[in-house]
């Protein structure tokens, strides 16, 4: 019997997780990658803070500094973390299982279950650690360029792009504990980039090709236009950069949409927006990125052989 078939792999440790946790997040201090990040969060924002106060006179002057400043960041983190998730989620189960040290970790008191939940956490550590430390960092300066400064709005991109980097870090490391090889790994990153960053993007275009062909029907609304059907609307909702924009929108003033279009918005639907188009649903979207692939993974691991 192998030793690894000794633990039981149904079980979680939290003890185990942390240790696996702690080794991760201590890794990524000493290759530097923790450091890396945070310098990049933090030049970043000192860029976009100096282009905003250099070229946004109008803007200073109407006291909305830290609101365009949200709105550019989190255009370019929107991009951003994906990639730098994805990357770091690529071989955290993937590298472990084609060297075969994991055959050495698991021979440790710790299960399959305490390997993925560990391999999250401390990369999830890495990469919001550096975001924190690249925040507070660049604070001071970000004030000082702007003059307006907001905190809630600057800790609300904070919180907000904490969370985004969990749900695709949670992709990365499921899709990881799932694969081989880290060439098949790899692969499957560069899948996920293309169907959300591509195949989502062009959904809306390819609806409304379907709808001038015949091919689906839309729903009239006034004037004789019409709108996509409800589920191709909902289908895009779930795209996490979309929610990631429309979380934004709960604890920053940067992406809220005014009045004005909000009540277009609602016509378009009987003078209701669905739950699917309203704020705190986008939340749900970015939890469930996180869930979701974390659950699969949990029971998956258990059966594949290594």
């Amino acid at each position: 019997m192998s030793t690894d078939e000794t633990v039981d792999t149904s079980s979680v440790s939290p003890a185990s997780v942390q240790a696996i946790a702690r080794k991760d997040f201590q890794d990524a201090v000493r290759s530097w990658l923790f450091w890396g990040l945070s310098l990049f969060f933090f030049m970043l924002l000192v860029i976009v803070a100096g282009v905003v106060a250099y070229f946004g006179e109008d803007i200073a002057a109407q006291g909305v500094t830290t609101e365009a400043l949200v709105g550019i960041v989190s255009s370019l983190t929107r991009l951003v973390i994906p990639l730098v998730a994805l990357i770091l989620g690529w071989k955290a189960i993937a590298g472990e299982r084609e060297s075969g040290s994991i055959k050495i970790m698991l021979a440790l008191p710790h299960s399959r279950k305490d390997m993925i939940l560990g391999k999250l956490l401390g990369r999830s550590a890495v990469l919001s650690v550096s975001l924190v430390v690249g925040f507070v960092l660049a604070a001071a300066i970000v004030a000082a360029l702007l003059g307006g400064f907001s905190v809630v709005d600057y800790t609300g991109l904070l919180a907000v792009s904490i969370v985004y980097a969990v749900a695709y870090l949670s992709i990365a490391v499921s899709l990881s504990s799932l694969t081989k090889s880290t060439t098949i790994a790899g692969a499957a990153m560069f899948g996920v980039f293309v169907l959300f960053y591509i195949v989502w993007n062009v959904i809306s275009t390819a609806v409304f090709l379907l709808m001038n062909t015949g091919t689906i029907s839309g729903v009239e609304v006034e004037d004789g236009l019409e709108r996509p059907p409800d589920w191709a609307i909902f289908l895009e909702t779930l795209d996490p950069g979309a929610a990631y924009a429309n979380v934004l929108s709960l604890v920053t003033d940067a992406t809220e949409a005014d009045d004005e279009v909000l009540a277009a918005q609602a016509e378009l639907f009987g003078g209701d927006l669905p739950f699917y188009l309203q704020d705190w649903f986008a939340l749900l979207v970015l939890l469930f990125w996180i869930v979701v692939p974390l659950a699969v993974a949990l029971y998956r691991f258990d059966q594949v052989d290594l």
